[in-house]
This record gives C-alpha cells, sequence and structure tokens, in this order.
C-alpha cells in the first residue's frame, strides 16, 4: 500500500505496531514441570519454581526453543545461533519473583515480515523480533481485596513484536489473525483467545502525514480481534481529541471496556531502561546449531498463504473459496481429503462450504469432530457427478448421512432415491403434463417462456424430485418446439 492510500483520521494518520503473546502448545511451563492446562483448579498447577520460592533455579524447556524456531522460521524470521534470557523488572502480585525471565537484546528470532490482505490490498509488516519469556499469573480484584492465581506463572510465551507498520484498525486485526492462522498451522498453539493463549497487546498513535512519530499509548491484552479494531478506533478519535484540545498525549498503558467501549488508563508505560534489563544468571545462553535449525526448517507444513495460491491455481478455485477452505489447516485438510476421493474440488468445495459447515455451526462442533467423515461426503458427491442422484436429493442424502451415519449407497437403496435418467420414462411423463396443460403450452408457445418453468416443475414432482434435470429440460425443450 502506497503512503498515498494511508487512511486519513480528521486530517491525521495512525501508526500501529502489535506485539502478539502466542501461548507455546507445551505439556510443560517454561522453567519447570508444571502443568499447562487451562482447566486446572486455581494455583493446582504451580511448584516451588512457578510460585518464586527463593533458592529455586529454572531449567529451560527444550520444546519451547523448538517450537519458537518453528514460528519464526514460518514468519521469515532469522534465528539467533546464540540468544540470551534476560531478567525484566518489574513488580506486579501475581508475578511472585518481582521479575520476569524474557529476552531483551538477544532475542531467538529477529527481521521477518508478514503479508496481509485487507479489501483486497496486500501490505507487507515487518516482524522486528520474536522472543521466548514466561507469563505472570492472574489477578482476580473483588472490593477491598485480590485473589491470586499462579497456574499462568511460568506458561512459555512467544512475544511476536510487530513494526509500526499498520495505519488502520483493520490492518491491526488483518495482522493479529494472520498470526493466529499461522501459529494454529504449525500446531504450536491453539490460538484460543478467550482462554488466553493469544493476547494482543497495540501500540497506537497519531500524526500529521509527514511529521514524526507520535507518543505512542499502549492498549493491552486485547483477546479479541474485534475488540482490536473497536479499541484503536477509539484510541485514534481520543488522541485526536486531545491533540485538538491542546493537550498532550501521555505515553501510558490503557485497558479496553467492551461494555463502554472505551480505553481508560492502566498506568503510565515504561521504557526499557525502567525495567533495568540484564543477564539472567541462572539460565545459560541458548546455543542452537545451524543444524538443527534446518532440521525444524523441514518440518514446517504447508502455510496458508501457499496452499491457498495452491487451491487457486491447482484445484481452480475462486479467490474467496481459497480464502475460506484456507482458514483452518484441519478444515483445509478435510477439502484435500474429499477432493482427491471425489475428482471435482468445485463440487467439494461448494458442498463443504455451504451444508458442512451449515450444520457443524448449528451443531458448534468442529470439523475434526465431524460426524460426516471426507470418504463419505466424497462418495456423495461422485453419486451427484454421475447422475445416480440430483443435488436436490443428495441434499436430503446429505441431511440423513449427518443424523444416522449411514453410507449415501445404503440410504439411496432404502429410501429408493435413485435418480430417473430412463429418456423412455421421463418422456411419457412430459407427454401426459403437456396433454393435460393445453393452454399453458399455448401461451408457452406464444411466447411466454417464462411458463418453461412450471413444465420443469410438475415433471420433478410427477417423479417425487427423482428425474434427471439435465434430460427433463432437453426433452421439455424439444417437445415444447415442436408442433408449433
Amino acid at each position: 500500500m502506497s503512503s498515498d492510500a494511508t487512511p486519513r483520521y480528521r486530517g491525521y494518520e495512525a501508526v500501529i505496531g502489535i506485539e502478539v503473546h502466542v501461548q507455546l502448545k507445551t505439556q510443560s511451563k517454561i522453567f519447570c514441570a508444571d502443568a499447562t492446562n487451562f482447566d486446572a483448579a486455581d494455583n493446582e498447577n504451580i511448584s516451588p519454581v512457578s510460585a518464586g520460592m527463593p533458592g529455586t533455579l529454572p531449567v529451560l524447556n527444550r520444546k519451547v526453543i523448538e517450537y519458537s524456531i518453528k514460528a519464526g522460521l514460518a514468519l521469515g524470521c532469522s534465528i539467533r545461533n546464540r540468544s540470551i534470557f534476560s531478567r525484566k523488572n518489574y513488580f506486579y502480585p501475581d508475578l511472585p519473583k518481582g521479575y520476569q525471565i524474557s529476552q531483551y537484546d538477544k532475542p531467538i528470532c529477529e527481521h521477518g515480515e508478514l503479508t496481509i490482505f485487507v479489501n483486497g490490498i496486500s501490505k507487507r509488516v515487518s516482524i522486528t523480533r520474536a522472543h521466548m519469556e514466561e507469563d505472570a499469573g492472574k489477578s482476580t480484584h473483588s472490593g477491598d481485596y485480590t485473589l491470586l492465581n499462579y497456574n499462568r506463572a511460568g506458561i512459555p510465551l512467544l512475544e511476536i513484536v510487530s513494526g509500526p507498520d499498520m495505519n488502520s484498525p483493520q490492518e491491526a486485526a488483518a495482522y493479529g489473525k494472520a498470526v493466529r492462522q499461522i501459529v494454529r498451522y504449525l500446531d504450536v498453539c491453539d490460538g484460543n483467545l478467550e482462554e488466553g493463549s493469544l493476547r494482543c497487546d497495540c501500540n497506537v498513535s497519531v500524526r500529521r502525514p509527514g511529521d514524526k512519530l507520535g507518543t505512542k499509548v499502549e492498549l493491552k491484552n486485547l483477546n479479541s480481534f474485534r475488540f482490536v479494531e473497536k479499541a484503536i478506533e477509539y484510541e485514534i478519535d481520543r488522541q485526536i481529541d486531545e491533540i485538538e484540545g491542546g493537550k498532550k498525549i501521555i505515553q501510558e498503558t490503557r485497558l479496553y471496556d467492551p461494555d463502554k467501549n472505551r480505553t481508560f488508563a492502566m498506568r503510565s508505560k515504561e521504557d526499557a531502561q525502567d525495567y533495568r534489563y540484564f543477564p539472567d544468571p541462572d539460565l545459560q545462553p541458548v546455543e542452537i546449531n545451524p543444524a538443527d535449525i534446518e532440521a525444524i526448517r523441514a518440518t514446517l507444513p504447508e502455510l496458508p498463504a501457499a496452499k491457498k495460491a495452491r487451491f487457486q491455481g491447482g484445484l481452480g478455485l475462486t479467490e474467496y473459496d481459497a480464502e475460506v477452505l484456507t482458514d483452518e489447516r484441519e478444515l483445509a485438510d478435510y477439502f484435500e481429503r474429499v477432493s482427491e476421493k471425489c475428482g471435482n474440488p468445485k463440487l467439494a468445495a461448494n458442498w463443504i462450504m455451504s451444508e458442512l459447515m451449515r450444520e457443524l455451526n448449528n451443531s458448534k462442533v468442529s470439523i475434526m469432530a465431524s460426524p460426516l467423515k471426507a470418504n463419505d461426503l466424497a462418495e456423495l458427491i461422485k453419486l451427484i457427478d454421475n447422475s445416480t442422484i440430483s443435488g436436490k436429493i443428495a441434499k436430503t442424502v446429505f441431511a440423513e448421512m449427518w443424523t444416522t451415519g449411514k453410507p449415501a449407497h445404503d440410504i439411496i437403496r432404502e429410501k429408493n432415491l435413485m435418480q430417473v435418467s430412463d429418456t423412455g420414462q421421463i418422456e411419457a411423463i412430459i407427454e401426459r403434463i403437456l396433454a393435460d396443460n393445453p393452454s399453458q403450452v399455448a401461451e408457452y408457445r406464444s411466447g411466454k417462456v417464462k411458463l418453461f418453468g412450471f413444465f420443469v416443475g410438475a415433471a420433478m414432482k410427477a417423479t417425487k424430485g427423482q428425474a434427471n434435470p439435465d434430460v427433463v429440460n432437453q426433452i421439455l425443450k424439444n417437445k415444447l418446439e415442436s408442433n408449433g
């Protein structure tokens, strides 16, 4: 997107960067063996290490390194052969040690980029760094007291930091969605925003076009892409109002209240020097062999952008169909199995995006839990393709397959739903319909061609929807256009 296309807000432009906190999908925490399951009771997944007891020592989880490298490679980052853990010093009640183990000047991943699409326009967003760190616990405030739950303390995070390259709330949401899609494809994060597995901090500033960057404000812990858009929209307007009112923007951290659709101040925002970073003396530098990086690169799956391009170029899908079907890796895999088995990618896409996805949404189940397996749907599509059943009858068969789990062939045989393609049988039915409706025949032949649909409907009704529509149309056309 050129600078001329940068969105304007009352004569200002917004500059947005995002920090995406990705919870890595490990079974234990980053520096100890505590479990990471979300459904544990309060303070069930803790130990002296995650509770920050004096004298305890952290031991790095190797899987965290592997998953971080995998994500970094997928985001086009360079991987450092030697990265350092540092202590980031600040006080939170739910950070039991009084400091967070993170990475500062030598992160494991840096200098990547990601292409996003908004309204059909592509834009590259730089990724400054992606670094490993531990999460803090959770505080629940109630009146005069606060409850602390340390289950999250020590959960492994990969913080992915973009450059200040986005200029609209829509671009910010698109970027967040693209990061989530990639880490889910890699299976390094479940991307569950409601459970906090993926959270966004957005840095927002405004300026007149051509001016230097304005003072940025951080919007903390946004756990929905709709909230990302709404919070940034509000914050842009708020900052412009402050500037127009002659006030200065304060560098601070703000929270978003979705009920009131506004942001409010949480605390003043510290600079890096305020955190007093220094290398953690309890953790050795992370040394990574280049051969190990290449071994991890070899495990990368086909990523969403490449898969979408292949679905369009190789399978002939529209851009929209390809985008929908590659949204989730499991959905894309399901589509590929159906497409390969039935041999008709477009018909497979249509049935998945209409009938199947409607039932999945209505039943609130994922594609992985679908009672209709890919091979069974492919068999149904083949029966449509070879004219064994019509598309209309196929919808009846599909509904029965969904509820009973029976294969299409059995349902068609039990309910006698085979499509009638016998021209002699269909011709006899059509001749009877024409004989019973002489006035409509005369009107059609006098120029009221819209009556053709009346005859088609009568023929399909007479055959209980089982007549081959192509055969019906051809015979009707021949009969109505002859003896005129």
